[in-house]
């Protein structure tokens, strides 16, 4: 039986009020199950951060209500959660265009640092680092710095990374823009992998339409709501 990984219901965002006011979202409403790979479109400035930030518990909604899993995290007015730093700890993985390494951490000290804020035990968060970066082919680069490192290798590091907490949510945020087309499918086929070994759900923004046979849905926002795609809309770059 499949399992809700994200779900929405009647999300909107305002941003302002009155002659500033500046409406974002209004009523939207998706549902990723685990285990599926979505990509979500829509031309810039369309709100997909602003929605990623959202499912994220990064930014509060104005209204409307969350799921993470089988967990309300937010309910039409407020968080429903008594922290979401530790929902973001525990429960989410982030992955953005730039990989956001540390930069006078080594690979494997970067892989860990989450774990370590979750209070795991070193010798666990270590294991749990090395399997991610054997996983990822990248063990050999253990105790490299990310300035010696190329971009695909980082991001390969940062991918780790948000997978260290052994999250069932994965947020993406255009995270192959800044690689050429190779590495980007590359990168799009490990996100692949993972939605399928691991059961995640994967919400990816991408502008790139050659990234889309990868994933299992298209989500775009159009009129300030998220309505599910078989093609490619137009104009969505």
């Amino acid at each position: 039986m499949e399992e809700t990984g994200i779900k929405v219901e009647g999300l909107t965002k305002i941003f302002g009020s009155g002659d500033t006011e500046v409406r974002v979202l209004e009523e939207a409403s998706l549902e990723v199950k685990k285990g599926e790979f979505a990509a979500l479109v829509a031309p810039s400035g369309a709100g997909k951060t602003t929605l990623l930030m959202m499912l994220g518990c990064v930014l509060e909604p104005t209204a409307g209500k969350i799921w993470l899993g089988d967990e309300l995290v937010w309910d039409e007015n407020r968080w429903s959660i008594p922290d979401t730093r530790k929902i973001r700890r525990e429960k989410i993985g982030f992955i953005f265009q730039a990989h956001y390494l540390i930069p006078f951490l080594n690979i494997i000290e970067n892989v860990m640092l989450i774990p370590l804020t979750n209070k795991w035990p070193k010798s666990r968060a270590e294991k749990k680092a090395m399997e991610l970066l054997e996983y990822f082919d990248i063990a050999d680069k253990r105790n490299a710095m990310p300035s010696q490192l190329s971009g695909g290798q980082n991001q390969r590091v940062a991918i780790a990374r948000a997978l260290s907490n052994e999250p069932k949510i994965i947020l993406a945020d255009e995270p192959t823009a800044a690689l050429d087309m190779e590495r980007a499918v590359s990168v799009v086929k490990m996100l692949r992998k993972i939605v399928e070994e691991q059961n995640v759900a994967i919400i990816m923004v991408t502008h790139d339409d050659r990234l889309l046979k990868y994933c299992d849905k298209i989500l775009a926002i159009e009129n300030r709501k998220v309505v599910t795609k078989t093609q490619v809309p137009e104009g969505f770059v």
